[in-house]
């Protein structure tokens, strides 16, 4: 388990990406937790047995690993407590299901992860609960979506692929007035550049696969709760036995320490990548929080202190053949719908099937790009010769 106050107030963020959860004095003076693998827990009496009057029981309950990274990660996040779980959508799925109950109402982004959506349509909804799709725009605006059967407001910021910034702090305040829960998919910029909780969430998720592993080698979830949130998040983690495997968590716990500056060169890297993009003829705009002209730009601005190497642009028109003839002969960019690791991606997605074409008409194609650690000058010969090969494809 995990459930210390956060400690990092007197020190720096960097400091504390380094020590964290770390107890080489429980470890035989071993600077890192190791793994711990198990299952069964022996008891040294009859008494303790029925009792279970001890620091560990079994092994869904928790373990040396387990607790190393639940604690660095509950002070990292300014949270009451964390758990690790299988993925991403595990996450998602922990923390909407700590919250609702049949009959209840969920208010959704509309620009949400789509796993996250098929959650809700395909799960929820046989379980009772019903879902609304809501503009990322709407920030206070929300008043006017909660019924009396209203329990969560589920967030994601920036959105998923559309990338508009949405004012967590204006919804959480409006929410937490009608005794509403507030969910957040922080996995964009991680608790380093969005401090969930300071800024009124009450459950954060961020995948641990993105930013946190960093070498697309590992499927974790992280999930935080403010003091209000932490006993139906853990209680609801115990029911469910939903555990992150030991070998994964020591990856995460390992990623932990250099996060903060991978994320910071992500930054860099993503940033001169957008502007490069900015300035081509084949590019009619920039999504990307940083960018004026991304929607919701001031409230990033105010409440974010930085920015991952995730964005979208939204190209000039041009058929779908030709943006295949683009994509299918980069050699630099991988085609994949993870990110967050070492390696650059790109993909094309389309928001039109659920959100409607008032809010979402772009110019022409849209591709999503994940801007790794290899070099600047490569990567942007890499999309410049497949601007060529778009250019050059007719029909």
């Amino acid at each position: 388990m995990s459930s210390h106050p956060p400690k990092s107030n007197h020190r720096s963020i960097r400091t504390t990406m380094a020590h964290a959860g770390r107890h080489p004095d429980e470890q035989f003076g071993f600077v890192n937790t190791p793994i711990y693998r198990g299952s069964t827990v022996l008891y040294p009496s009859v008494d303790a047995l029925y009792k279970r009057e001890q620091r560990y029981t079994y092994g869904t309950k928790g373990t040396p690993t387990a607790d190393s990274l639940n604690e660095a990660w509950a002070e990292i996040s300014g949270a009451a407590g964390s758990v690790a779980v299988p993925s991403g959508l595990a996450a998602v799925a922990l923390a909407l299901m700590a919250v609702t109950k049949d009959g209840d109402h969920v208010l959704m982004t509309d620009s949400v992860y789509r796993p996250t959506r098929v959650f809700c349509e395909d799960f929820l909804k046989r379980y009772g609960v019903e879902t609304t799709y809501f503009d990322p725009m709407i920030g206070a605006g929300i008043e006017t979506l909660i019924k009396p059967n209203t329990t969560v407001v589920f967030t994601e910021s920036p959105g998923s692929q559309s990338f508009e910034v949405q004012d967590v702090p204006a919804i959480s305040k409006v929410a937490h007035k009608h005794g509403v829960s507030v969910i957040m998919d922080n996995t964009w910029a991680t608790p380093l550049f969005f401090p969930p909780h300071e800024k009124g969430v009450d459950i954060a998720i961020e995948a641990g696969t993105k930013y946190l592993g960093g070498h697309s080698d590992l499927l974790l979830g992280m999930v935080t709760a403010n003091e209000s949130h932490w006993k139906r998040l853990r209680d609801t983690y115990d029911v469910m036995a939903i555990c992150a495997g030991p070998e994964d968590m020591f990856l995460a716990l390992r990623g932990m320490r250099s996060m903060l500056l991978r994320l910071k060169e992500a930054e860099r890297q993503g940033l001169a990548m957008a502007h490069w993009l900015k300035a081509r003829p084949e590019v009619h705009t920039v999504l990307h929080p940083a960018f004026p002209e991304c929607p919701g730009h001031e409230i990033w601005k105010e409440h974010f202190s930085g920015s991952s190497g995730l964005f979208s642009i939204i190209l000039n028109p041009v058929s779908d053949k030709a943006v295949a003839a683009m994509l299918d002969g980069l050699e630099l960019f991988g085609m994949g719908y993870s990110w967050g690791g070492f390696e650059s991606l790109i993909v094309p997605f389309d928001c039109s099937t659920y959100r409607t074409a008032s809010t979402w008409n772009p110019a022409g194609p849209t591709l999503r790009l994940q801007i790794g650690f290899e070099d600047v000058v490569d990567l942007q010969a890499d999309l410049a010769a497949g601007f060529t090969r778009m250019h050059a494809t007719k029909g």
